[in-house]
Order: C-alpha cells, then sequence, then structure tokens
C-alpha cells in the first residue's frame, strides 16, 4: 500500500491488523500509537535518530504522562512543550510524516 495522503486515509489504515508494508518508521510510529499500542510505537521511535525521531518519542513520553522525559525528548527535537492537546499533536505529526 503507498503512503496515504492526509488524516483520513491514514485513519483509515488503523481498521487494519498491521501498518502497510513499506511504511516508513515515523508512520509506524502513529499507526500503532494509534491502534493504542504504545509498547510498539515506543519501540519504534526509540530507534529513531535525530529530531524527527526525538519528537515522535517525546509525543509518546506526553502520551504516557511523564512530563520530565517528554521534555527532554521535546528538546532534543529542537520543539517546545506544546500548548496543544495530545489529539492536536497527533493530527500535526500525522501531517508532517505524510509529507517527509
Amino acid at each position: 500500500m503507498t503512503r496515504p495522503n492526509d488524516l483520513p486515509a491514514f485513519m483509515a489504515t488503523l481498521k487494519d491488523p498491521q501498518p502497510p508494508a513499506g511504511w516508513p518508521p515515523g508512520l509506524r510510529v502513529l499507526w500503532h500509537q494509534g491502534k493504542g499500542d504504545w509498547e510498539a510505537a515506543h519501540e519504534i521511535a526509540q530507534d529513531m535518530p535525530g529530531p524527527t525521531g526525538s519528537w515522535l518519542h517525546a509525543y509518546l513520553h506526553r502520551v504516557e504522562g511523564d512530563r520530565w522525559n517528554a521534555g527532554y525528548w521535546y528538546d532534543r527535537a529542537g520543539r517546545p512543550f506544546p500548548k496543544s492537546t495530545l489529539g492536536q499533536e497527533f493530527e500535526e505529526l500525522v501531517g508532517f510524516m505524510l509529507h517527509v
């Protein structure tokens, strides 16, 4: 399956039992988190280098409720701690990952 081109198309894939083959790690992180599987999402994110991986890692620790750890990873990503809701940040991340 090709990469979806927008949030509704991404969300439609959450009905599937596995993320589509060939998706990049960032989309797989969000797919697993979208399914409520924090552990699988975190396992992928913690191995992603650079600011994008750090942003995903930060978001996951924010979801977990670990503000200190999330803050550490937002700093590594070069991003401020978000004022948006978790849902808004999830949508922002999906939009970003669809276009990188």
